[in-house]
């Protein structure tokens, strides 16, 4: 079994999708839209299968109470294969306005990873 993909709700679908693609290089597709339902999504790919779903609609609330409803997630972890590329990679964020929530560094249950937040706040680990 594998995760085929995540779907984050986003306000600002076009902030969020130059994030993913331009800081942590994802590939987007073509903006979809459902004018029925007022929805609106782009998948973003990325290295080794890893996809991404953003999505927009008018109805969706912020910090509502129905799960699956609301805006964000906890967080999620993308691997970048080697302590130094973590390291590189939370420098080149860093200096590019990223928030840094968590300083590189090796964890309690053995990971190393910095945790970075996107543009709506939502954590990223950035793990080996």
């Amino acid at each position: 079994m594998k995760i085929e993909h995540l779907a984050i709700w986003a306000s600002d679908l076009e902030t969020m999708r130059e994030f993913y693609c331009n800081q942590l290089g994802f590939q987007s597709n073509e903006l979809y839209h459902n004018p029925k339902r007022g929805f609106y999504s782009y998948f973003l790919s990325g290295s080794e299968g890893a996809r991404l779903e953003l999505m927009s609609q008018a109805d969706i609330m912020d910090h509502g109470t129905i799960r699956g409803k609301r805006i964000g997630l906890a967080h999620f972890a993308i691997s970048l294969g080697s302590e130094e590329r973590v390291d590189q990679l939370t420098e080149v964020l860093r200096s590019a306005g990223t928030p840094i929530i968590g300083e590189p560094r090796r964890t309690g249950d053995g990971y190393y990873e910095s945790i970075i937040a996107d543009p709506e706040g939502n954590w990223i680990e950035l793990t080996v």
